[in-house]
């Protein structure tokens, strides 16, 4: 193996475990349904059809029926409603989080869509409480 070869292999690693560090730890609402959906379909099928996603119901169907459910389907479950709450928490939190940044780096920016495209661009905001905030409510 030539040195140049070693190079890039070990900058390829490093970028990916950079890449990694900095991804989100929380998923997107369409990702959690795709992975249910992959995951849980057929019990979804067996145990709750007809019932819509809306407020809980097939969250809820499922849990009734813990003991019947695949173990996939309840840890991918477990999974997709700590992730989906960890981003909801995010999202709430990320006013508070970020008061901080805000008035340090875009006071006088209004809106909360036009606040959060500042504090992107703020190189300082990436690290830390309001940046990890940003990450796992989706928005970065």
């Amino acid at each position: 193996m030539s040195t140049r070869t070693r190079l890039l292999g070990g900058a390829l690693v490093a970028f990916l475990a950079l890449s990694g560090a900095a991804r989100a730890d929380t998923i997107s609402f369409a990702d959690a349904v795709s992975t249910l959906a992959n995951d849980c379909g057929s019990d979804i099928k067996k145990f709750c059809k007809g019932l819509n996603l809306g407020s809980g119901r097939i969250q809820n169907c499922l849990e009734s029926h813990a003991p019947k459910v695949s173990p996939t389907c309840t840890s991918t479950l477990a999974s997709v409603t700590t992730s989906i709450e960890q981003r909801l928490a995010a999202q709430s939190s990320f006013t508070a989080m970020c008061k901080h940044y805000v008035a340090q780096f875009c006071s006088g920016v209004v809106g909360e869509g036009n606040i959060l495209s500042c504090l992107n661009k703020a190189t300082r905001v990436n690290e830390g409480q309001c940046g990890q905030a940003i990450i796992d409510a989706g928005w970065r």
